[in-house]
């Protein structure tokens, strides 16, 4: 079915007008509430917000896109992903939103390990904000790229033109509005995208008449498309048998769920529940959420195979495809709209943390110690826009939304992952430690590309992840047994009772 672009249109203007009126609602006056929203996030918003901000336009892009042109083995990165959000949650939000209070009331994470380390030359705040603010500038840039391809494809604009529309919206209400304005609209749009991860593969296991149809349209395709343990691959008109996935592909793809440890976006919604105890509940919320849209995605790439019969150019689009041609156009509007927020509430969350390392981190700290409130504010509005316009030039040199997105993801993950679950676990833990497992991590998966290859023939051809978070997490185990001395501060001590403390007057 020929997309109408008229009901498509009026629904995007719908939802970006939404957009800009929760800035305009929610516009702060603070830079406390700017930054994380005065710690007042209950358990569905977090719960929402975190998932919103973590999966991005590769929820409806790199994902479908990948098991369109691989099948079903493709989808070791949903576990994987399963696997390290409910771990995350598990693991790392009780102690950090606990912690993170104690440390001062840190609002970046940054700041939390220039605390938590009495790092008092503030070495690891420098070294823990620069790695933020250049990982996460190359990740908005590649959530600036999704928002072009999509309106590009929908619409025939422009690809230039597409991404700049992208960015001024989401720059206007993340600018008025803040975290507050960011999560809120993270309500709205985690339902929406929910909604379109299901909608649209239901309705096409519907038109193609139930799973057994499916099944056996999969299994005349490729069997190798079906197959957990096989890729398959497209040539000649069709899918071939494909080829065994060896124990490398599959730890890699598999490794994308250590990433989630050190991921500031989501780390800061930790950071801004209002009370610990609301976790267990927004634990099972974020669970829930992530396994079904992740399962709905996947569906949908594995349906492109059956039901687009015109094989596609670009994988990563199957997801648009196949929803203008299923549906309605007013009900193909709310899917693409889906695609749209799963793009912007990632993009925003790390605009908004960039924003505020800069201007917590290196302006506050640095430049100006009595800087007030309101300074405070217009410095991290200021860059909000400073960072949306780097990112909005390198997005418009394009690039595959997954191959950015796994750079900037295996980034934060090995430099801030090994480093962040043993300064909540580990109390002798010291800031040689902490400093030895960022840059270590960072610059592994910075030169891994180069490194691999001029291994010969033993060249891994892992992902960056992996090596990136062993070297991390070896450098902070040695450097944190054997270099500097562990914090002084009484509720480092002994982390358990500082957290059974705190939850006491909490409940008081």
């Amino acid at each position: 079915m020929e997309l109408q672009t008229a009901p498509v249109l009026i629904t995007f203007g719908l939802f970006m007008f939404v957009m800009i009126g929760i800035g305009v609602h929610q516009e702060t006056e603070t830079f406390a509430d700017f930054a994380l929203g005065g710690r007042r996030l209950n358990p569905v918003v977090a719960a929402l917000s975190a998932e919103a901000s973590d999966m991005s336009g590769w929820l409806f892009l790199g994902l479908p896109g990948a098991v369109y042109a691989g099948g079903i083995g493709a989808t070791w990165i949903a576990v994987g992903l399963a696997i390290g959000t409910y771990l995350n949650w598990r693991l790392v939000a009780p102690r950090l939103r606990t912690y993170t209070e104690l440390a001062n009331n840190a609002v970046t994470l940054s700041a939390y390990l220039e605390e938590r380390f009495e790092d008092h030359g503030r070495t690891l705040r420098t070294i823990s904000a620069t790695v933020t603010v250049v990982f996460f500038t190359v990740y908005v840039a590649s959530g600036f790229v999704a928002g072009g391809l999509l309106l590009n494809q929908i619409f025939d604009v422009g690809f230039g033109f597409g991404v700049t529309v992208f960015a001024v919206v989401m720059v206007t209400y993340s600018v008025l509005g803040g975290f507050r304005a960011v999560s809120a609209s993270h309500l709205l749009q985690g339902t929406l995208m929910l909604l379109g991860a299901f909608a649209a593969p239901v309705i096409g296991v519907w038109r193609l008449g139930g799973p057994g149809a499916l099944h056996r349209s999969l299994a005349h395709g490729s069997p190798a498309l079906l197959d957990l343990g096989a890729q398959a691959s497209f040539a000649n008109g069709q899918w071939d048998a494909g080829k065994p996935l060896d124990a490398t592909a599959v730890i890699s793809m598999l490794a994308w769920g250590l990433g989630y440890f050190g991921q500031p976006h989501i780390l800061a919604r930790f950071m801004a529940i209002q009370n610990p105890r609301d976790i267990p509940k927004a634990r099972r919320i974020s669970a829930g959420w992530v396994v079904l849209a992740l399962a709905g995605t996947s569906l949908a790439g594995l349906l492109g195979t059956v039901l687009i019969h015109q094989p596609l150019t670009d994988p990563e689009t199957v997801f648009i495809a196949l929803s203008t041609q299923l549906a309605n156009p007013w009900l193909a509007g709310v899917l693409l709209v889906a695609v749209l927020a799963a793009i912007k509430s990632t993009a925003d969350s790390q605009l908004l943390v960039t924003a505020t390392s800069i201007t917590e981190d290196f302006f506050h700290a640095y430049v100006h110690r009595r800087a007030s409130d309101a300074a405070l504010l217009w410095v991290a509005r200021a860059g909000v826009i400073g960072v949306a316009a780097v990112a909005y030039l390198i997005a418009l040199s394009g690039g595959a939304v997954l191959d950015i997105v796994s750079y900037a993801w295996a980034g934060f993950g090995a430099a801030f992952g090994p480093v962040l679950l043993l300064s909540l676990y580990w109390p002798r833990m010291t800031k040689a430690g902490a400093t030895a497992g960022i840059v270590t991590g960072a610059l592994t998966v910075l030169l891994w590309g180069q490194i691999d290859p001029l291994l010969g023939p033993f060249r891994t051809g892992v992902y960056a992840m992996v090596p990136g978070v062993v070297a991390a997490t070896a450098a902070a185990l040695c450097f944190g047994a054997f270099a500097g001395r562990p914090p002084q501060q009484r509720y480092w001590g002994d982390m358990g009772h500082s957290v059974a403390k705190h939850r006491r007057r909490d409940h008081a």
